[in-house]
C-alpha cells in the first residue's frame, strides 16, 4: 500500500502515486521553461472573457515572509517550489483558458485565505476564490459574507477535517450551508466516494444551497471505478444546486492521458446532471508531470468525447464555472 493523494487529502490505496514523488521531477524541472513563457502569455487586464474556465488550481508564492506558510512549514517545504498565477497562465493561456478558480491550498495556508484574496484583488476580472474557513471556529456564516466582496464565492469543506465521520454535523456547518443557500456562495465538497451518502443528506436537508462535488468525488483514485459510487455521485443529481468537477485526471483510473477510461463515467454523469451541472477543472500543478500535461487535461473534454455537442462542450469548459463562481 502506498499513498496517494488526491485533492490535499491522503488515503491509502493500492498501485497508487504519492503526490509529493510526482512533483519533484517533471513539474519542477519545467517551471524555468514556463516562467519564460508566462512573460510572454500574460493577459492585459479587461482580457475577453469569452475564453475557457479552469474550475480548479492551487497557486502559491514564495514570499513567506509577506503570506507565511501554516503548521511551521518553510519555504523549503513548497512542492513544486513555485506555482505563481503568472506561471499558471503560462500554461493555461495558450490552450484558451482566461479565468480560473482559485482553491485554497490548507496544507500551505491552512485557513489563512490572504494570499488567494491578493492574487484575486490584482485581478478581479480574472479569478475567483474557493476559500477556508473552521466551522469549528464562531460565526463561520458572517466569515463568508464578508469575504463575498472579495471575490470569495466558494468555501471548501472536506471529510478530512474534522477526521471523523461527523464531519458534516454541529451548528458551525450547519450555519455554512445555510448562509450559502442565501449568498450564493457554494460549497466545495472535497470528499471520497464513501462521503457521497452523507453530503446527499446534507443536500436534502439544505435543498437551496450550491454544493459543488471536487475531482469526481475521487472515484477510481485506486485505479477503480465502481459503479455502486458511480451510482451515488449521479444520485446527488436529483439535488438542483449540486454541481460536479471533472478534474484530476492524473490520479483518477489508469492516471494517464488520454483518459478515455474516464469516459463512461463522464457519459453517466452528463446523463444525470446535463452539461449545466459539470464542468472542467485541471487541479494544476498537480495535473503538471510528465505526459500528465494541462493541454491534455482540456483535451479530454474539448477534443475526445464524441458524445458532448458543442453546446455541452461550452457549459463544461466556461458557462457552468462561470455560473457558479462569478456572482
Amino acid at each position: 500500500m502506498t499513498e496517494n493523494t488526491v485533492g490535499e487529502k491522503s488515503v491509502n490505496t493500492p498501485a497508487s502515486i504519492r503526490r509529493r514523488d510526482l512533483l519533484r521531477g517533471g513539474v519542477a524541472a519545467s517551471l524555468g521553461t514556463l516562467m519564460g513563457s508566462a512573460m510572454q502569455n500574460h493577459a492585459e487586464a479587461g482580457e475577453s472573457n469569452d475564453g475557457y474556465i479552469d474550475a480548479h488550481s492551487h497557486v502559491w508564492s514564495r514570499d513567506v515572509k509577506r503570506f507565511p506558510l501554516a503548521d511551521g512549514r518553510t519555504v523549503d517545504d513548497l512542492q513544486p517550489t513555485s506555482f505563481t498565477p503568472l506561471e499558471l497562465m503560462a500554461v493555461a493561456r495558450p490552450v484558451g483558458v482566461t479565468r480560473v478558480v482559485l482553491i485554497q491550498h490548507d496544507v500551505f495556508h491552512a485557513f489563512d485565505n490572504s494570499y488567494l484574496i491578493h492574487v484575486a484583488a490584482e485581478q478581479p476580472d480574472r479569478f475567483r476564490v474557493v476559500g477556508k474557513l473552521n466551522h469549528l471556529q464562531p460565526h463561520a456564516d458572517r466569515s463568508m459574507r464578508e469575504l463575498l466582496p472579495r471575490q470569495v464565492t466558494s468555501f471548501r469543506i472536506t471529510s478530512r477535517f474534522p477526521s471523523s465521520d461527523r464531519w458534516l454535523e454541529g451548528p458551525g456547518m450547519a450555519s455554512m450551508w445555510a448562509c450559502a443557500a442565501e449568498t450564493r456562495q457554494s460549497l466545495g465538497c472535497l470528499i471520497d466516494a464513501q462521503d457521497l451518502p452523507a453530503v446527499d443528506a446534507m443536500c436534502a436537508k439544505f435543498p437551496e444551497t450550491p454544493v459543488v462535488i471536487d475531482h469526481f468525488a475521487r472515484i477510481g483514485v485506486d485505479g477503480e471505478i465502481r459503479d455502486m459510487d458511480v451510482r451515488n455521485l449521479c444520485r446527488l443529481a436529483r439535488h438542483m444546486h449540486t454541481y460536479v468537477k471533472l478534474s484530476a485526471y492524473y490520479a483518477l483510473g489508469k492516471k494517464r492521458p488520454p483518459y478515455d477510461d474516464l469516459a463512461p463515467m463522464i457519459r453517466q454523469l452528463l446523463d444525470a446532471f446535463g452539461p449545466e451541472r459539470l464542468m472542467w477543472a485541471s487541479d494544476s500543478p498537480y495535473q503538471l508531470d510528465g505526459d500528465n500535461t494541462y493541454a491534455e487535461s482540456i483535451a479530454l473534454i474539448r477534443d475526445r468525447l464524441d458524445f458532448i455537442s458543442a453546446s455541452d462542450r461550452l457549459w463544461l469548459l466556461r458557462k457552468t464555472a462561470e455560473k457558479v463562481y462569478w456572482l
